[in-house]
């Protein structure tokens, strides 16, 4: 079949044509036929070069010999059991020694699974409802987590509302927000309701923004002195800003943090680490009339395929030279199209920092929360994105860029020249 046969049976089955949120103008959308190292391939032929990297999992691109391998070893094994398997407790093993809060560790197979039971973890151990989030942040897709993730205005802090349709409103009660870098508004929060708050969650890298130095830390110390259960939503930056992932990379250790993209391989896996006594409302053999037994399970908990993937991958992310690398690349993005916006007298500003980056069109000289964020020009942000893929660098418009260990310095020279010529050519006329 022909791309445009496919879109338009894609456009008759998929509900809005696509399978979730991530889509693209019908002007640049297509059908990947396959990838292989930094680049995917449509249908038609066309090469891009893979900034988008699946939203993140594949840090060694596409078809990693290593990583193919692992699977390829496993599925001769089996699929998937129900029980206990061998790569499962490797990478269990992997994590809880790599990462600095952790102690004990369950394995699932979303994002969105791991923060929905890192919470209720939280609310079990405490015996309290309320959690505090960052306005902006993200945390997967359950009801749970959807207040406060989008706010269209300034938020009424610490209230929030539901981010879209068939959330109960009456959830929100439950969930209060304040700016993200403001520890000041956070402890005005958290001291107001201390007695109520089961957790604190955040992004340690929100979105694109990096964290003041004293906030995590601010953090910290009140989450420990209200006996606050302290979670890092790192399903992004886990094992990608450092080895022992951005708790580590910024000094503030969690009581629960959160994994996945890093530790999949490609393959679906997450996983929820931390304080051993937290985590034990999760086990199985408390009694089942025990108040603060969680349940946790999944039929593919401990999925050995993904498990096998993520075990391939942190074994070559540990190689020395990995985050000098991933960051190198970031840092030179992030100076030369810096100064192509001085240049070119256009207001932008490269949020994140190493392999996670987004170019924000913004007269601001900081990026410190949602909402400065939020005032960005995502016009500008959009057709940047879209200019971009028809140049054959596959970003998503409005959204980060991802690196891997597998882009050479000739993927960033492309995508260097092809933020060029969209600056000057289109963007400097808008």
């Amino acid at each position: 079949m022909t791309q445009q046969q496919l879109l338009d049976r894609a456009n008759r089955y998929f509900v809005g044509g696509g399978n979730g949120e991530f889509r693209l103008p019908s002007e640049v959308n297509f059908v990947v036929s396959h990838g292989k190292g930094s680049k995917i391939y449509d249908v038609d032929g066309k090469e891009y070069i893979d900034f988008l990297l699946g939203s993140g999992p594949m840090i060694l691109g596409h078809c990693h010999p290593q990583v193919v391998e692992a699977v390829q070893q496993q599925i001769l094994k089996g699929t998937t059991f129900m029980a206990l398997n061998e790569p499962a407790i490797h990478l269990a093993e992997q994590v809880v020694e790599s990462v600095p809060c952790g102690e004990s560790i369950r394995l699932v197979v979303t994002g969105s699974e791991a923060t929905m039971f890192a919470l209720r973890a939280a609310r079990a151990y405490t015996g309290k409802d309320k959690y505090l989030r960052f306005e902006g942040g993200w945390h997967g897709v359950n009801d749970s987590v959807l207040h406060g993730a989008r706010t269209l205005q300034p938020g009424e802090y610490p209230r929030t509302a539901p981010d879209g349709g068939g959330i109960p409103k009456s959830w929100s009660q439950d969930v209060l927000a304040s700016p993200f870098n403001d520890i000041d508004r956070a402890r005005a929060v958290i001291e107001a309701y201390k007695d109520e708050l089961a957790a604190i969650v955040v992004e340690p890298l929100q979105r694109c923004i990096l964290p003041r130095p004293d906030f995590f830390a601010g953090l910290r110390e009140l989450a420990t002195k209200y006996g606050i259960v302290l979670i890092f939503d790192e399903i992004v930056t886990g094992f990608r800003m450092a080895w022992g992932g951005a708790q580590e990379r910024y000094g503030t250790v969690p009581d629960l943090a959160t994994f996945g993209k890093t530790i999949s391989g490609g393959y679906p896996m997450a996983a929820l680490c931390g304080r051993g006594d937290i985590m034990d409302v999760m086990n199985g053999w408390r009694p089942a009339d025990d108040p603060k037994r969680v349940i946790a399970s999944g039929t593919f908990n401990g999925y050995p395929i993904g498990a096998a993937a993520g075990l391939a991958t942190l074994d070559v992310l540990r190689q020395p030279g990995t985050y000098e690398r991933l960051f190198a690349m970031g840092d030179r993005i992030t100076r030369e199209i810096s100064a192509m916006g001085r240049e070119l007298s256009i207001p932008l500003l490269v949020g994140g920092e190493g392999p996670v980056l987004q170019v924000l069109f913004t007269a601001d000289t900081e990026i410190r929360d949602y909402m400065s964020m939020y005032r960005a020009d995502k016009r500008k942000a959009f057709t940047y994105g879209v200019e971009m893929i028809k140049r054959g660098c596959f970003v998503t418009p409005f959204e980060k860029i991802y690196l891997s260990l597998v882009h050479t310095d000739e993927d960033i020279n492309r995508l260097l020249d092809a933020s060029r010529e969209v600056l000057r050519g289109v963007i400097a006329k808008m």
